[in-house]
């Protein structure tokens, strides 16, 4: 059911300042009209998070596991109507949300194994040595905590995966942390229908109502007044510099400042080497603009970027690229904003003196249609202007021509920050390569080759994140289990009573998790 409801804790509520939703394929105005959370609603759900903090961060990991698969099913209970809700807010297809889905119930499952497993709490005993001379050593004792409630920003091209039960949402739960969501105003049925399925695993597993709240809203007041709460201990956010950086500001000047684990933006360069394009040039040129196209380029890994030598394979590459992309259909963009935003970041391009075009896409007759766009300039003038290397969300890239090896790694060395560089390359093209690694790595979360930037694995060793402006904390990622380790923050207790401690940290080992022993793995319990 949606009713445009405001969601604190487990109680559902309708708010006097209202909003609506909008279907970006047919500018239709879509019912019903939706509640916008105002301060008082973020104080209280914000309260309902801290009351609840104690009790969650302190449940059993097979409890925290099993309301973390009770999330997944429930969305998966609500079926068809959430699919189709999504599919009028977004303008997305179907096999896309269905993909979405699977990817936002299977995050939900594989931090249900993390929580299990346990391996995130990192226990470590150094027992007491009193003999020890010169100085006796004291017992030790430590562990990974929950840090307390968190802020977490629904997504606007993923209104599933990254947004109300999307990956901060579902590592944030696992660490033991309450959740307050500010839903995006651009699905906010998507959204409230996923926000219902939580409220009920909540109270399914007997778990405080405080655990999650919903608060869905189109002012920037709402997210600023979240953020500043200082009951929020850390914020998840997926959007624009713009908005990260806001964000950002806002928790650095609290009385006690927050961490935000902000992904912001990213072109993801790929450098296509020279014996991979002269051997399989017009096949890279169609696989280019067929990552460039896909879901109207509404990619935080878009390859924004091509980076290979000049010469007569790179125009071929140009030529076959060109003309995938001429053929290429429009998409309907995420909403009436986004398509003003990408169509001022084409037109920018497009009327630079240094950036020639290079072809469009077939135009569309319906609203807010992605045409796709491709560029080209020379490293001269790239590196000349950083305007050059600004985001463009949406299905836009530049070729640049470089005149050498060198020339591409000092491109790639004035970079900003980014998500991932892919690396098209053939076994000739290795000792370049090499060249390249030590520059790429220090730009980057993510080096792929001879594939494409657009598709994340949600897996142990993923890394979605990467050097600012990619995200705020280049140390952290925002899918695969490391995500986890944002809202957590180490704890070491010192000669305390077996009582006073953590069950995990006791000598009988109360959660029967794997741990260190003077400095040594202990073999899982289990």
């Amino acid at each position: 059911m949606i009713d445009g409801a405001l969601l604190i804790g487990g109680e559902s509520r309708q708010a006097s300042d209202r909003f609506t939703a909008v279907n970006p394929a047919s500018g239709e105005t879509l019912t019903p009209d939706f509640s916008s959370a105002r301060a008082d609603a973020v104080a209280e759900a914000c309260a309902l998070a801290e009351a609840a903090f104690p009790a969650f961060a302190a449940t059993d990991l097979e409890a925290r596991a099993a309301f973390l698969e009770g999330i997944a099913q429930n969305i998966l209970d609500i079926g068809d109507a959430l699919i189709e809700r999504a599919m009028a807010e977004s303008g997305l297809p179907r096999a896309r949300l269905e993909g979405e889905r699977g990817r936002t119930v299977g995050q939900l499952r594989l931090f249900a194994g993390v929580v299990r497993q346990g391996d995130f709490l990192d226990a470590t005993i150094d027992p007491a040595q009193p003999e020890r001379a010169p100085l006796p050593r004291p017992d030790l004792r430590r562990i990974n905590l929950a840090i307390g409630p968190v802020a977490v920003f629904g997504a606007s091209n993923f209104p599933l995966a990254f947004s109300v039960a999307g990956g901060d949402t579902a590592s944030a739960l696992a660490a033991g942390c309450p959740v307050v969501v500010k839903g995006h105003p651009a699905h906010p049925g998507t959204g409230e229908l996923v926000a219902r399925a939580i409220q009920q695993a909540v109270k399914a597993a007997g778990l405080p109502a405080g655990v999650f709240s919903y608060l869905p809203g189109e002012t920037n007041e709402l997210g600023g007044a979240l953020v500043a709460d200082p009951r929020i201990q850390a914020v998840g956010f997926t959007g624009s510099r713009a908005g990260g950086l806001a964000l950002a500001r806002i928790a650095a000047e609290r009385d006690e400042p927050i961490p935000v684990y902000a992904e912001m933006s990213s072109i993801n360069p790929v450098v296509i080497f020279p014996a991979a394009l002269a051997a399989r040039g017009a096949a890279l040129a169609k696989e280019y603009v067929a990552s460039l196209t896909m879901g109207a380029g509404q990619f935080c890994t878009n390859p924004g970027l091509v980076l290979a030598i000049d010469g007569p394979e790179l125009d071929a590459f140009v030529r076959d690229a060109g003309a995938a992309l001429t053929d290429s259909q429009p998409a309907t963009m995420l909403s009436p904003g986004i398509h003003a935003s990408f169509e001022k970041g084409v037109e920018a391009l497009a009327s630079h003196s240094a950036v020639t075009t290079i072809a469009r896409g077939k135009v569309g007759e319906g609203v807010n249609q992605a045409v796709g766009a491709l560029f080209q300039t020379t490293a001269e003038q790239f590196l000349a202007d950083v305007a050059l290397s600004h985001e463009v969300f949406g299905s836009s890239s530049v070729v640049v021509r470089c005149a050498s090896i060198d020339e591409i790694i000092a491109v790639v060395g004035k970079l900003e920050g980014q998500l991932t560089a892919t690396l098209q390359l053939d076994p000739a093209d290795e000792a370049d390569a090499a060249k390249l690694m030590p520059v790429i790595a220090r730009r980057v979360g993510r080096v792929l080759a001879n594939g494409w930037p657009t598709g994340v694995e949600v897996a142990p060793a993923m890394v979605h994140g990467g050097p600012f402006p990619a995200t705020s904390d280049g140390r952290t990622t925002s899918v695969g289990t490391l995500a986890i380790a944002r809202f957590l923050r180490p704890v070491c207790f010192q000669n305390l009573a077996p009582a006073l401690l953590p069950a995990a940290l006791r000598d009988d080992n109360g959660w029967s998790i794997a741990r260190r022993l003077d400095g040594k793995r202990e073999a899982s319990p289990r």
